[in-house]
């Protein structure tokens, strides 16, 4: 067992331990939360090992990084890419050929690009919608009012797959700070058509995965717990 498989191995047992727990502690099935392993910076080797434990699922936040990773991982068959960070409209088209979902969709004008780009290349990309609830001017993101408009162009076009909504809590080592945004989240889409609309809420990394659960979370993303810290 090479050094990336011992890491990965035992992280990927805790975090699995962890998603378990917090799901029975609020009487929720652990199958109902998704686990997406934040790779960004980690080399091809991290995601081989984490693959050959069973995940299949990995986010980037970087489109040049995704890109080339993807070139370098194609072997691995059922591997489902994830973009979790800010996307620009002009690098709609590579993310639309690669990816399998993109959690920040925050425009009416980006959702149309990436329609557009998947349709072009056959591809049925998932949109999660990324809402600013906190309003913090430095946070990505449409504002909640903006919400609706966004969800119905992911809605109404063919090359997208609407998945949900996903959140940026404030920048705290506290946990529980997450939870008041984690809990407008969920109010917000009951008020957008509720979760037969919106099947997934795309919240909850490390630190605060138990309490994003405990609010409805059905992805976590979680990449230090997994992979270990990485400059």
């Amino acid at each position: 067992m090479n050094e990336w498989e011992a890491r990965v191995a035992a992280g990927l047992a805790a975090v699995r331990a962890r998603i378990e727990t917090a799901s029975r502690a609020c009487g929720r099935d652990p199958a109902g939360v998704a686990l997406v392993a934040v790779s960004k910076t980690h080399p091809a080797g991290a995601i081989r090992a984490a693959y050959a434990l069973g995940v299949r699922d990995f986010g980037e936040n970087y489109v040049q990084e995704l890109a080339e990773k993807h070139e370098r991982l194609r072997d691995l068959e059922g591997l489902r890419w994830h973009l979790i960070g800010h996307l620009q409209t002009n690098k709609a088209r590579v993310v639309a050929g690669v990816a399998h979902a993109v959690h920040t969709v925050d425009s009416v004008k980006l959702a149309r690009e990436l329609g557009r780009r998947a349709s072009a290349a056959g591809r049925g990309l998932g949109a999660f919608v990324q809402v600013n609830v906190s309003g913090e001017a430095s946070k990505s993101g449409c504002s909640p009012d903006e919400a609706s408009a966004v969800v119905a162009a992911v809605r109404d076009d063919s090359g997208l797959v609407l998945r949900g909504l996903m959140p940026i809590p404030p920048a705290s080592d506290a946990a529980e700070d997450a939870a008041p945004v984690f809990d407008a989240l969920a109010a917000l889409r009951e008020k957008l058509g509720g979760a037969a609309l919106l099947p997934d809420l795309s919240m909850g990394m490390t630190h605060d995965l138990e309490v994003a659960i405990a609010h409805g979370a059905t992805v976590v993303r979680v990449g230090s717990a997994i992979f270990g810290t990485r400059a």
